[in-house]
């Protein structure tokens, strides 16, 4: 005698609800003006706050190399939400150069110290800019746990 589950059918009516839940975000992330960029803003968001946790790592272990990457990524990221999404308040992305450049200067020196000075002043700017639109609650902070167990943050082997 076959024996009917409803494990398979319930697990195939979440995944349809997760679709239409996906497609439908993805309809309402979409900029103002109807077109239709390459990237959401809530990727690029999302993509920021990846390299703005291992820019800590990295510099947190003096991996300048990496540091200097991550930098570089967070920079596209900001002029990538900038350019897609002008009804963001250019002010708030400009003046996200300011940190980004004393996280350069720190990184080229090779200072810690002023490495973490820096990389706080980007985490308040990136919390201004949150709730300049109303995202208040999108909270950053410098991380307190290494979510990418499977990254070498040390310098590395050459």
């Amino acid at each position: 005698m076959k024996r009917f589950s409803l494990a398979k059918p319930a697990a195939a009516i979440v995944a349809a609800m997760a679709l239409i839940g996906t497609i439908s975000f993805a309809v309402a992330q979409q900029p103002r003006g109807g077109e239709r960029p390459q990237a959401r803003l809530a990727d690029l968001m999302q993509g920021a706050q990846v390299g703005h946790i291992k820019l800590w790592f990295a510099g947190k272990a003096g991996n300048w190399g990496l540091a200097t990457y991550q930098t570089k990524q967070l920079k596209t990221r900001l002029e990538d939400a900038a350019a897609l999404y002008q009804s963001l308040p250019v002010n708030d992305v400009t003046t996200m150069a300011k940190p980004l450049d004393a996280i350069s200067a720190a990184i080229a020196a090779k200072d810690g110290r002023q490495f973490a000075r820096a990389y706080d002043e980007l985490t308040a700017g990136c919390n201004s800019c949150h709730q300049s639109v109303k995202l208040g609650f999108v909270a950053i902070r410098r991380p307190n746990a290494n979510p990418f167990s499977d990254q070498e943050f040390g310098a590395g082997k050459k």
